[in-house]
């Protein structure tokens, strides 16, 4: 009769694990979604949801003269949803940046135009050729007058 070792005596190994239910099996199935399907089914849940809006519009609304009109008090608009929302224009000032480095910038050359984030970069600006700032205005969309 061989005796156990010291390492097996002291092993957890053979010992209940209270922790883990025995009865568990895992599933196959995955648990998330990639957001590509998520976003499509969203697309045909609002889809499906403004044709039954629509639907029950068509069904309580009077026909007169072969068109139909809404019922009273029914809101022509759709609901916003997370995907179809669209925002207002900002109330805030647009920001201006600077052609040369692409920083927010507070000045504007008088002579050439351009934007600038500081004295430095003016200072680059006042040396460049007629050419040069008339590419940097293009680059911005600017009809470029050189002055």
């Amino acid at each position: 009769m061989c005796l156990p070792s010291l390492a097996e005596q002291l092993s957890y190994l053979d010992y209940p694990r209270p922790f883990k239910n025995p009865d568990y099996l895992k599933k196959g199935s995955k648990r998330s979604k990639h957001i590509k399907a998520v976003l499509t089914q969203e697309r045909e849940r609002e889809r499906v949801e403004r044709e039954r809006r629509q639907q029950e519009r068509i069904e309580s609304g009077m026909e007169v003269d072969g068109e139909t009109t809404p019922a009273v008090g029914e809101d022509e608009e759709d609901f916003p949803t997370y995907t179809s929302i669209e925002a207002p224009p900002s109330l805030l000032p647009q920001r201006h940046y600077c052609d040369i480095t692409g920083l927010e910038a507070p000045y504007t050359d008088p002579a050439t135009r351009l934007r600038y984030h500081d004295k430095s970069i003016y200072e680059l600006i006042k040396g460049l050729s007629p050419a040069a700032v008339k590419d940097y205005l293009a680059a911005r969309g600017v009809n470029s007058i050189v002055k």
